[in-house]
């Protein structure tokens, strides 16, 4: 059961706000009524400022690199802030070798790695949208070799760029 309303301070109250309202300082009305008097606002004449939609292309490279980065491992790259390459010695001559991928662990990378494993995603992806091109039927067929050509080149070489890094990074995969 909701408890009762205690009137005496609701009338309180009530009173504090109307004494707040009308006052009897003549400092204070003075202070409230005479600046105002010669003080006018101006008349600003503002426009609202229009914004117009990005074009298709800005939208379409926008979420291109964004892909690219989430793809990437940037979350990963700032977050445990790897070397940018690695580094071995050479057992034979004892000379220091730059390594990219980081061999053994699956869940952990180099940013080079990263970047280049991110790089063979979008290109694969801008394959499949080259060979979308080429099925327009308002183009030159010249033009549609040309983006088929492309297309399959860039897919057969992500793939097959990909499947090394990944035969790089873990030794006995797909053996």
């Amino acid at each position: 059961m909701a408890p009762k309303p205690d009137y005496q301070s609701v009338s309180a109250a009530n009173q504090a706000d109307a004494s707040s309202q009308f006052t009897i300082d003549p400092l204070f009305h003075i202070l409230k009524s005479i600046p105002y008097s010669f003080l006018r606002a101006p008349r600003l004449r503002l426009k609202f400022p229009s914004l117009s939609l990005p074009s298709p292309m800005t939208v379409f490279s926008l979420l291109l690199l964004t892909y690219f980065m989430v793809v990437s491992g940037i979350v990963y790259d700032v977050i445990v802030e790897p070397p940018g390459i690695g580094s071995t010695q050479d057992p034979a001559t004892g000379s220091v070798r730059p390594v990219v991928f980081l061999p053994g662990r699956v869940n952990g990378q180099y940013i080079i790695e990263g970047l280049s494993s991110g790089f063979m995603f979008v290109l694969g992806g801008i394959g499949i949208i080259l060979l979308d091109l080429a099925l327009d039927k308002n183009r030159a067929k010249s033009v549609k070799a040309s983006y088929a050509s492309a297309g399959i080149s860039s897919i057969i070489i992500a793939y097959v760029m990909s499947t090394l890094f990944i035969r790089i990074k873990i030794p006995a995969y797909l053996s």
